[in-house]
């Protein structure tokens, strides 16, 4: 394929050589006349294991050149990678001023040419810049419109500097934000030689993907060094903490807790989170992240009443009340503490959880709700469907329970807010209202 890259930093160098290793005929292209003569001459404009070796053989190949001539590397490539920089503003924000500038330059090109051109920007940006102003500076100058008169896509990058050739060649996952078929199609094809399948999603989801990826990289890092600290102050080495904390791929290092909803609960993780921050308060260790989980936890209780209270009704049904399905344990329950709090601010609510019912409570939780929760076990129902018929707004906590009602609730005169994600094919629209989607 012919590909044009344009922006000879990091991500554009990187790629183009190995682009280029991988046989295609590769423009680079950057305002700088520089990093053109740097490519031109065989050298790489950073330093980056390996990249030099890599540009240089492109070149004395011939499948490798530089211009500053944007019409010409259009005119003469099907494929435009942007790879331009998204430094920070004084203020935090981006400044996308040069994404703007290469989109107009890119599509004043366009405009001049017959074939469809296909353009995938790589550059840094926050959900929603591709939608509010790349395609329509794109649109603008080439006079055409996104996915008819050209391709477009937005396909962010995860390569980390020392090891950015060995990251593009064996990557741990791809994503492509795609707004047309043939753009889709041309990567596809250009990937289809790597062993990771990419995933398919908007292009705002793609955005996001990358600021997702970098707080989460931010955040782990962030709390192994709070870890450290803890642990020092224990007396623990932390890196055999930590050596164990890996080693569990099942539930430490996996997708089981990495899943939008509602808050935690349970008999585990608030108490141990409330002892672990307490006792390191003791031992003048200060714990901002260890903190922050529980103001977030916090927050996400709510976010689900305000959610509730912008309804403006006042008939609420819970489905589900123990902190998480097939479990009888209301200890430190989210769904206990959201009923709580309904019920303070006068709200009129039923209950309906299989496993809590009085019918069928024993033991040690039977007493745990006549006497402590005597105010839950008074609204507990019995039935389902009395549930149904009491409430105008019916919460489900527990997608299971709510199996067997999700046809009786499709009327207008029901709203469905969902804390769990009962249906990925489901976004907040209309009578169904999602906590996080």
């Amino acid at each position: 394929m012919n590909i044009s890259i344009f922006g000879i930093g990091y991500v554009g160098a990187v790629a183009a050589a190995c682009l280029a290793r991988d046989g295609h005929e590769v423009t680079a292209v950057d305002i700088n006349p520089d990093k053109v003569d740097d490519i031109a001459c065989g050298r790489s404009p950073i330093v980056e294991p390996r990249l030099g070796d890599l540009i240089s053989g492109a070149v004395a190949e011939g499948r490798l050149r530089a211009t500053c001539a944007v019409e010409e590397a259009i005119g003469a490539t099907d494929l435009s990678f942007v790879c331009v920089g998204t430094p920070s503003q004084p203020n935090g924000s981006l400044n996308t001023s040069y994404v703007a500038h290469v989109a107009h330059q890119i599509g004043t090109a366009i405009r001049r040419k017959n074939d469809f051109h296909s353009v995938v920007v790589r550059s840094t940006m926050l959900p929603g810049t591709m939608e509010g102003l790349v395609i329509p500076a794109f649109e603008k100058s080439s006079i055409k419109t996104a996915g008819e008169g050209f391709g477009i896509a937005y396909y962010p990058e995860f390569m980390r500097e020392g090891s950015a050739i060995s990251d593009y060649d064996s990557p741990g996952a791809m994503v492509f934000g795609i707004h047309d078929e043939v753009t889709c199609s041309r990567l596809l094809n250009l990937h289809s030689h790597l062993r990771v399948s990419p995933r398919i999603v908007s292009i705002r989801a793609a955005e996001a993907v990358k600021y997702v990826n970098n707080a989460w990289h931010a955040l782990k890092i962030s709390f192994a060094n709070e870890v450290g600290l803890v642990s020092k102050a224990f007396g623990v080495d932390s890196f055999d903490v930590m050596d164990a904390l890996c080693a569990d791929t099942k539930l430490n290092i996996s997708a089981s807790y990495l899943k939008p909803g509602f808050a935690f609960g349970g008999s585990c993780l608030p108490k141990d989170l409330c002892a672990l921050r307490y006792r390191a308060r003791m031992l003048d260790v200060e714990t901002p992240v260890l903190d922050g989980v529980w103001r977030a936890n916090e927050n996400q209780l709510e976010a689900a009443y305000r959610s509730i209270e912008r309804t403006g009704q006042r008939r609420i049904g819970l489905v589900g009340l123990s902190f998480k399905p097939d479990t009888d344990d209301l200890r430190s329950s989210p769904f206990v503490q959201l009923a709580e709090r309904l019920i303070g601010r006068g709200y009129r609510v039923r209950i309906y959880d299989p496993v809590i019912r009085l019918s069928s409570l024993v033991g040690a939780n039977r007493a745990h709700v006549l006497e402590h929760l005597p105010h839950i076990a008074d609204l507990l129902l019995e039935r389902a469907e009395d549930l149904v018929e009491h409430s105008d707004v019916i919460v489900v906590g527990d997608a299971h329970a709510f199996e067997p009602l999700a046809d009786q609730t499709e009327r207008e005169d029901k709203l469905v807010i969902d804390l769990v994600r009962i249906d990925r094919r489901r976004s907040s629209n209309g009578q169904y209202q999602g906590l996080c989607w």
